[in-house]
């Protein structure tokens, strides 16, 4: 393969790419090989018609055509690895005519990049750091979940409140019929918890041992299975018992039961101290966070409006395709937000500016201050692989299809991230946040590039 880069201007670049005869070759045979699996032709048996012979039963032409739309994604990508491009959105490829026998291929891919970032300072920034203090409530919460796991369930002659759980048995329809799980024995379920239904925990507070009643639910617009979505359902119940949660007392025997310590300040002490780890790492990568973003405010960058509505198209679909991981569909969650495909991508331009800030400043740091990754970085920065594979296979695996420069280019701007936020001076979060409200003249100005965000960043500002 060989390619040539033509910059655009507004950060769009032209691929020039040209493929070998021989490889467009081999993939005009390969081509022919899929289409002759469901070709019949006297003298040969399904599927082994020789490829030349498919070729010149289909035509060249058409089996080039098929040969073309199987490897240009392929292509496209071996291409932009060759070229160290990190594109932006969809390309616009251009094969301006099919080779002749012998001839080599010739196409070109137009397309958005990572903009280019003029540095500005980026070492000693001095940056807003939260000081770690453990909310007693997060501290009660631990402590709470901890009970609750202890807690015993006795049964109760009386009415079931929120708290309770009540033991039933169910039976449901939908339009008269009966469905996949609608029916239930000995299900216990507890009032007031999140996963139950409001309709049904409505209908079961206040009911008590041997009552029969009917619950009427709507299934929410998106409930799994989908053939329930949106479906009213009527259920018929008897409640068979009402349990009443009662939680072990907070001192030093619970203490001693749940857990390896002696008293109860004891284990309090180690569930604050695990907050304090989690709180201490959280502010960290903030830390990390707000650092490249005051380098990124003090670089000069140009981002085309164009170039941001890729970005946050990029984003949508990679919510869809987590929604999809889900079990949910993106039509479900955009019904509950009440907002078309283009108005949820749309909404995310401010996210997708904010991204491709950081990403041309960590890249322009990178550059600066040549900054490598070895191969022993990279192996540490790998999982072992499935069935056994290790890192440093998975890495050779990498390597031979050139994914590798993927994983280097991560971890390169990784490390400048580190060095940002390694030679940054913590000030305290509300001298920051104070200092970010001041406005000076030309302040506005040095934001730089046509799609300014309007106002500098603020810690917490996009979360």
């Amino acid at each position: 393969m060989r390619t040539s880069v033509t910059e655009l201007g507004d950060s769009r670049v032209r691929v020039e790419v040209g493929i070998e005869a021989d490889a467009v070759q081999h993939r005009l045979e390969r081509a022919a090989h899929q289409l002759a699996r469901d070709m019949r032709m006297p003298g040969f048996r399904k599927g082994k018609v020789p490829p030349q012979l498919v070729i010149q039963r289909v035509g060249r032409e058409a089996v080039l055509e098929q040969a073309l739309r199987d490897s240009l994604p392929e292509w496209y990508e071996r291409a932009l690895l060759d070229t160290g491009i990190t594109p932006v959105g969809d390309p616009k490829l251009d094969v301006p005519s099919l080779p002749d026998a012998g001839e080599d291929l010739s196409f070109s891919i137009e397309v958005a990049v990572r903009p280019k970032a003029t540095l500005g300072d980026y070492r000693g920034l001095e940056v807003g750091r939260a000081e770690v203090e453990v909310p007693e409530d997060a501290l009660q919460g631990e402590l709470d979940r901890l009970r609750e796991g202890f807690a015993s369930l006795d049964p109760v002659d009386r009415p079931a409140a929120k708290g309770d759980l009540v033991v039933i048995d169910f039976q449901g329809t939908v339009d008269g019929e009966p469905f996949e799980g609608s029916d239930a024995t000995d299900l216990m379920v507890e009032l007031g918890a999140e996963s139950l239904l409001p309709e049904f925990d409505r209908a079961l507070t206040g009911a008590a041992a041997g009552d029969e009643l009917t619950a009427e639910v709507r299934f929410p617009d998106d409930h799994r299975p989908e053939s329930l979505a949106g479906k009213q359902a009527s259920f018929a119940v008897t409640v068979k018992e009402v349990r009443e949660k009662q939680l072990p007392d907070l001192d030093d025997e619970f203490a001693a039961e749940a857990s390896e310590f002696e008293t109860l300040e004891q284990l309090r002490d180690e569930i604050g101290s695990r907050i304090a780890a989690a709180l201490e790492a959280r502010i960290e990568a903030e830390f990390q966070e707000a650092a490249v973003d005051a380098a990124a405010d003090a670089a000069r960058i140009e981002l085309p409006h164009e170039l941001v509505h890729a970005r946050a198209h990029e984003m949508w679909e990679r919510l869809e395709r987590s929604l999809a991981a889900r079990g949910a569909s993106a039509e479900a969650y955009l019904q509950m937000q009440g907002k078309t495909r283009e108005e949820a991508v749309t909404d995310l331009e401010s996210d997708s500016e904010r991204a491709l800030r950081r990403e041309a400043t960590l890249a322009a740091v990178a550059e600066a201050e040549g900054i490598q990754v070895s191969d022993e970085e990279m192996v540490k920065a790998l999982q072992p692989g499935e069935e056994g594979e290790t890192p440093e296979q998975l890495l050779e695996r990498l390597r031979a299809n050139g994914r590798d420069a993927l994983l280097r280019e991560e971890l390169r701007l990784r490390k400048a991230a580190e060095l940002i936020a390694g030679t940054a001076r913590p000030i305290p979060q509300e001298q920051a946040v104070a200092r970010e409200k001041l406005w000076t003249p030309g302040k506005d100005k040095a934001q730089g590039g046509e799609s300014g965000e309007g106002g500098l960043w603020t810690p917490g500002a996009d979360r």
